[in-house]
């Protein structure tokens, strides 16, 4: 392979768009690392198969391909329903478009693209736009709270001194107390608000510390899966910013479930992915997956917005604290609701150190 060889395939392989190549024999003989991404499968496991082993489901993308090469022009279809051997089916757009040399058709390019993620692009910037104007708002308003909530507790105090009937320090210890835990709730809401102070940091030892945690805080037997993808790097991120993160999705977790529903912790890694307007090559993927009831549809669009919560007793700060710590590394949490599951997605760009 020549220089400006190398250079295409480069180029290639850094596209958000899936690209399939495959030759007169119906191989496939290269694939992107988009591809690869959207069809959850490696090049090593999938060059050299035919269509009807990539697609066992469908005999669109045969016919497809055969007819590119039978009748030599470009091919657009959109809105096709693809089945993948590994997960659920997606809607892609397509385009097979034939490469001609001397007059012969050699090979076949396949392009493919999400239907639905300029759509999921253009909502996660939406959700980060008004998730940001708000979490200011409460930024700005713990401050304007935080500076008289001090000076009453500390009048509270000097009046506890200064009193002579025993029956009413249980007036003052009131006020002392709800003024701390007051300024602990606005702790809770400024805290996600620090920089991350990053070290090389292993995702699956942070699952394994934050499990340990919550086994201690329940008083019930919780049904905890694993499915871990041994081949993620260490990355370099805040690890108690991380802990407190993955705590807050899987406190959320326990909380939707009771005895007899699983919760499912799985970790992979994406490639060519978009996450906050950017492309990142690699990224890791952490679904945190529960069988519960999910987010009231009432509140499910800005149930990342603070002070938004769907329990009586809860604060609304866990889920938007997870998310505004999460962005400050780059990444994203979605939330998505298929198949009678909750599923909850970490999505963690990988620096290309760290590759």
């Amino acid at each position: 392979m020549d220089h400006t060889e190398e250079k295409a395939v480069q180029i290639i392989d850094h596209l958000a768009t899936s690209v399939l190549l495959f030759d007169e024999n119906l191989h496939l003989v290269s694939i992107n690392s988009a591809g690869e991404s959207l069809l959850s499968m490696s090049s090593k496991r999938i060059l050299g198969l035919t269509p009807e082993k990539i697609w066992p489901n469908t005999m669109f993308f045969s016919d497809m391909i055969r007819k590119s090469f039978q009748f030599v022009r470009t091919r657009i279809e959109r809105g096709v329903e693809m089945g993948l051997i590994n997960r659920d089916s997606v809607k892609v757009d397509c385009i097979f478009t034939p490469i001609v040399i001397n007059d012969e058709t050699k090979e076949i390019i396949v392009e493919l693209v999400g239907v639905d993620t300029f759509v999921r692009e253009m909502q996660e910037y939406n959700h980060q736009t008004v998730q940001k104007v708000a979490n200011e708002s409460v930024q700005g308003m713990a401050h304007e709270i935080k500076n008289p909530l001090g000076g009453i507790r500390g009048a509270a105090q000097l009046m506890e001194k200064e009193l002579d009937d025993e029956s009413l320090l249980e007036y003052t210890k009131i006020i002392i107390n709800e003024s701390d835990r007051l300024r602990n709730f606005l702790d809770r809401m400024m805290a996600a608000n620090t920089h991350p102070v990053r070290s090389d940091t292993n995702i699956h030892e942070i699952i394994e510390y934050v499990i340990s945690i919550i086994r201690v805080e329940s008083s019930r037997n919780l049904y905890i899966e694993k499915d871990y993808d041994p081949s993620i790097p260490t990355i370099n991120a805040d690890r108690e910013q991380l802990i407190q993160a993955v705590l807050n999705l899987l406190r959320n977790a326990v909380q939707a479930t009771t005895d007899d529903e699983r919760i499912l912790l799985k970790t992979r890694i994406q490639r060519q992915i978009t996450i906050q307007n950017k492309l990142n090559k690699l990224a890791i993927q952490l679904d945190i997956i529960d069988n519960g009831p999910g987010i009231p549809a009432e509140i499910e669009s800005g149930a990342f917005y603070p002070m938004v919560t769907g329990h009586a007793e809860g604060t609304g700060l866990g889920l938007s604290i997870a998310q505004q710590l999460i962005q400050s590394h780059g990444g994203i949490i979605n939330y998505e609701r298929k198949e009678n599951n909750t599923y909850f997605s970490i999505l963690f760009p990988i620096e290309q150190g760290n590759a």
